[in-house]
């Protein structure tokens, strides 16, 4: 049995350490967490960041070798976090270096499409993943706003919405963005219909209402995407926050005419942590999946905080027990500013890139991180826990390998214990205060 910690206040950072055996002793007096590796739920696709022209704009300005070394960090599959998945902006979005589209103004045929400004920075960044990963990335790749001349406010910032007369030009914008990134030599597993829907932002948005997104799905996006040759490609609704998830889902796939075309919901952890609007969803929709697209710390670089990284830790528990298959962080790296963002909204991220001073710096959040996309492996399977203790935070999977992982996290002020129970035998685990433990059975 292998145990990892990382613990506030200490080096251990993802720290391998001996010890730990299960014997048949007496579990009285301890609370308990009992593993049933018989009782399965659902299967794991991965963990992953997104690739955006901020994060890969931020590479460039350091040295190939340490841009190379981040970029290890992450998707390595043993020396990184062994991420497998990824996400994508269609043109621009807030951590963009500016609002841009892939077309002229008003080309309704898109005949000028072309995605070259990915070129320089963005399909590098994923490419050079790849080859570190070792196979292909599974990318999911979002709108934050179609271009300007196709909203009610002729501008891609603050909201708007698309207008009824080019809900088929933008339908097939996504199947040309597809086209181009498959040229490129990187297939695309899915698009979202639309990043935060229900928001307003001063930022690249655009607003639809239940009703719109199941309506574009349905009539436009959907068939178009069917008829460019991508009736494989996945379909992501919702693309927003836990707090009306559930709202959103039932609109749209209550309707079968626009649920036959879409794999799942997407969900962001701002506002709330309503996690079981999850299972809400699934136990409505079993057929139809669950995915985390976006998450971060707001309001800029906090260097050396632990609370960033417990937040990440508790949003991924909460996640993953109540039927989340897979979780995409949002930047992967930003400057020593939580940007480059043209409009100021600045953020943290697990790795934060001094451009001055040249320097990298791994917060919290990635090794919290670490704790579930290094031993968690693709095509696990949640398995079913009993957790008796009041503050202690779990979840577990079988991996194909037939191992067991078990994630426990102590966000309290004080070390708590507890005992590992599976089939009879038990361990104690010393859960130190402010630490989170990844045991591999």
């Amino acid at each position: 049995m292998k145990l990892i910690q990382t613990i506030k206040d200490t080096n251990d950072r993802l720290a391998e350490v001996e010890g730990l055996s299960f014997t048949e002793q007496e579990t009285k007096g301890t609370p308990t967490v009992t593993l049933f590796p018989e009782e399965r739920y659902q299967r794991i696709m991965g963990f992953g960041g997104a690739f955006t022209e901020a994060a890969a704009y931020t590479l460039s300005q350091i040295s190939e070798e340490q841009r190379i070394e981040v970029i290890k960090s992450y998707y390595h599959p043993t020396e990184g976090l062994g991420y497998n998945l990824g996400r994508t902006h269609i043109h621009s979005c807030d951590f963009s270096l500016e609002n841009y589209t892939y077309v002229e103004e008003d080309d309704k045929d898109l005949r000028t499409f072309s995605i070259d400004r990915e070129h320089k920075y963005v399909i590098p960044m994923i490419k050079d993943a790849r080859e570190v990963r070792g196979e292909e990335i599974t990318l999911l790749s979002s709108p934050w706003s179609p271009p300007a001349w196709m909203k009610t406010n002729k501008e891609m910032n603050h909201g708007g919405k698309l207008l009824p007369e080019y809900r088929e030009t933008w339908a097939l914008y996504y199947a040309k963005y597809i086209e181009a990134m498959e040229e490129a030599g990187l297939p695309i597993w899915g698009v979202t219909v639309q990043n935060e829907p229900d928001a307003t932002q001063v930022w690249d948005s655009c607003i639809y209402t239940a009703e719109e997104e199941r309506d574009f799905v349905r009539d436009h996006l959907g068939p178009k995407l069917e008829a460019e040759g991508y009736k494989d490609k996945k379909i992501v609704i919702w693309d927003h926050n836990r707090d009306i998830a559930y709202e959103r889902a039932k609109t749209v796939l209550s309707d079968p005419e626009a649920a036959k075309y879409v794999w799942g919901t997407g969900l962001h952890w701002y506002v709330s942590e309503e996690f079981e609007n999850l299972t809400k969803i699934h136990d409505d929709f079993p057929d139809k999946h669950l995915i985390f697209t976006e998450g971060c710390i707001e309001g800029g670089v906090q260097l050396g905080a632990w609370h960033t990284g417990e937040r990440y830790g508790r949003n991924i528990m909460g996640d993953l027990n109540n039927w989340l298959e897979g979780w995409i962080d949002w930047n992967l790296v930003l400057n020593e500013q939580g940007g480059p963002n043209h409009v100021g909204n600045y953020c943290d991220a697990p790795i934060i890139v001094d451009t001055q001073e040249k320097e990298v710096h791994y917060n919290s959040s990635y090794y919290y991180i670490g704790h579930f996309s290094k031993y968690v492996k693709p095509n696990a399977v949640r398995i079913k826990h009993e957790m008796d203790h009041h503050s202690l935070q779990s979840v577990a999977f079988q991996n194909e390998d037939g191992s067991i992982v078990l994630v426990v996290m102590n966000e309290t002020d004080v070390a708590e214990e507890v005992s590992v129970v599976l089939n009879g035998e038990s361990c104690r685990l010393t859960c130190e205060a402010h630490a989170i433990y990844t045991l591999v059975i």
